[in-house]
């Protein structure tokens, strides 16, 4: 069975949430958007490839950072609204350096910065 990148169940804007997860440690490094066409890229090139929502552009992640995403498989959630593209990170995910963008825990409370920038 083909895929279809038009089976998937986009918001208004054309939009679906995007995870991006380490595939060998399980670590969630992002959250980002793609829209038909980059799931399609996605999965011609390899190279995980998103929409970036404030310069209404394609954005190869690593395209000017070096720090790129190489699909290792990707999935699609039970609602078909969400995917999970498990993938091969080079370098800090988040633009602050930091392998994840999920870097602030809430603890008792209080927002705690657990990951440092990468050296």
């Amino acid at each position: 069975m083909d895929f279809d990148p038009a089976s998937l169940r986009f918001d208004a804007n054309g939009l679906v949430p995007a995870i991006a997860q380490d595939h060998a440690t399980g670590e969630v490094l992002m959250l980002a958007w793609m829209n038909a066409e980059a799931v399609s890229r996605t999965l011609t090139t390899g190279r995980v490839t998103y929409w970036s929502r404030s310069r209404q552009a394609f954005w190869v992640k690593g395209e000017t950072s070096g720090h790129t995403q190489r699909l290792v498989e990707m999935r699609i959630d039970c609602d078909r609204d969400c995917l999970l593209m498990l993938i091969e990170q080079a370098g800090p995910a988040c633009h602050t350096n930091r392998r994840s963008c999920f870097y602030t825990a809430l603890r008792a409370g209080e927002e705690r910065i657990i990951l440092d920038p990468m050296a």
